[in-house]
């Protein structure tokens, strides 16, 4: 590939695929410096930034793209596998990946699913869904609850399938298709096979919605893509969109749930605060993605030219792939002081997070994310106050992904109170 694996305490640093410890990798990753090389699955070799302050710089310097079609030069002279499990994050065509006017363009067509009007508007809806899914745990039933599958995965994909307009009999096709997009310890087949199915819903919804075309999102972007003005939207852009959308209202809000749940459990004196009212659901929020970044890496930037870097004394090279590593980030000490690592929702510090991203690919889902934690997690524990951990937090799988950062089952007691008694 186009630079060689940096070493970190004298070894080739790899990154786990498994992910089976992502803050002990940022930690070993810091030591080296505020970025360095590491190898991803594949072989694809890239920088991984761990340092906020750096992070920063690269996000807002125009000399650094998304776009690997442009920018990355292994990719362009085919160097780069076409069965490399991580491809769909470079191979997609959408503002998330686009540079430069290109991205302003698809951004803007895109930007109206996520504007502070329609996601207030849709307080209500949430507020209804997430009562229906806490009367459905609150049901007899022997043993934990999986907490992850049963309201933290179900939750953000109801309300992103109302935004985008998927029919119910599409809900469970997108349930088993989504969450492969973030597995990073798949192999290569597998993962193209689920790239697969993911368009093939994609293009049934397109179809459908073409047919009968709603108040919703997808509707409209089919309403861009059939604009004959030259600015809409190709047919592949359009389901690379939508995949966007569907990571964008869903995955990180799965993650933030998974997490608020696991961090409110394991720290009681915590929810306490939040009880009493001495902090707000707003400040855990914000708490919750900075101790535990929803996505803990993001696939990939590109040095556009030579990248020097006076602060840190780096030197990206044109074409060098980058990471930014968002877990390791939002615990970076200089910024979250020593003990950037407990989970304390009254931290002054809590908002100074990159959870959402920053500059102009900031994620647009972020406010909807956002508003469902601040409704659906008070609403959670107020109906169950007795909840509590079926094993300890240490204990607990993580996802099997270095992107994504979440916990394969969120097994819970729910301790459901007595029925009331009857006359």
């Amino acid at each position: 590939m186009d630079t060689q694996p940096a070493t970190v305490s004298g070894c080739p640093f790899r990154i786990d695929p498994a992910a089976h410890d992502i803050h002990a990798e940022s930690t070993r990753i810091r030591a080296g410096g505020p970025a360095v090389q590491v190898e991803l699955p594949g072989g694809i070799t890239a920088w991984s930034v761990v340092d906020a302050a750096l992070a920063k710089r690269l996000l807002t310097d125009p000399r650094v793209s998304k776009d690997a079609h442009q920018h990355w030069p292994a990719y362009i002279r085919g160097e780069v596998a076409e069965d490399w499990p991580l491809r769909i994050w470079v191979d997609v065509r959408n503002a998330l990946s686009a540079y430069g006017s290109e991205h302003t363009r698809l951004r803007r067509l895109i930007g109206p699913a996520f504007t502070a009007r329609r996601v207030r508007a849709l307080q209500p809806a949430i507020e209804a869904i997430v009562k229906e899914l806490i009367d459905d745990l609150d049901t007899p039933h022997e043993g934990p609850v999986d907490l992850r599958a049963r309201f933290a995965w179900l939750l953000p994909l109801r309300v992103v399938n109302m935004l985008l307009g998927v029919p119910e009999e599409m809900h469970e096709t997108f349930r088993t298709t989504v969450g492969g997009l973030f597995a990073t310890d798949v192999p290569a087949e597998e993962a193209g096979a689920n790239a697969m199915a993911v368009y093939a819903a994609l293009t049934a919804l397109v179809d459908a919605k073409r047919e009968n075309p709603g108040d919703d999102v997808t509707s409209e972007l089919i309403e861009a893509r059939d604009d004959e003005t030259g600015t809409g939207l190709s047919q592949q852009e359009l389901l690379d969109s939508l995949v966007l959308l569907i990571g964008a209202g869903h995955e990180t809000t799965v993650n933030l749930f998974d997490h608020a749940v696991a961090d409110l459990l394991g720290h009681p004196d915590q929810l306490a605060l939040l009880r009493a009212g001495t902090a707000s659901w707003g400040d855990a929020v914000e708490e919750i993605v900075r101790h535990e970044a929803p996505l803990a890496s993001m696939l990939m930037r590109f040095a556009v030219e030579d990248v020097e870097d006076e602060e840190s004394g780096l030197t990206f090279r044109q074409g060098d792939p980058i990471v930014i590593n968002y877990a390791g980030i939002n615990r970076d000490p200089a910024v979250h002081g020593e003990h950037p690592e407990r989970f304390d929702i009254t931290r002054e510090t809590r908002r100074e997070h990159l959870a959402f991203g920053y500059g102009t690919h900031f994620c647009l889902g972020a406010e909807l994310a956002r508003l469902e934690g601040r409704i659906a997690l008070p609403a959670l524990f107020e109906r169950f106050p007795d909840m509590e951990l079926a094993l300890p937090a240490a204990e607990l799988k993580p996802q099997e992904s270095f992107i994504s950062n979440g916990h394969r089952e969120l097994p819970v007691h729910l301790h459901r109170a007595p029925a009331p008694a009857t006359a």
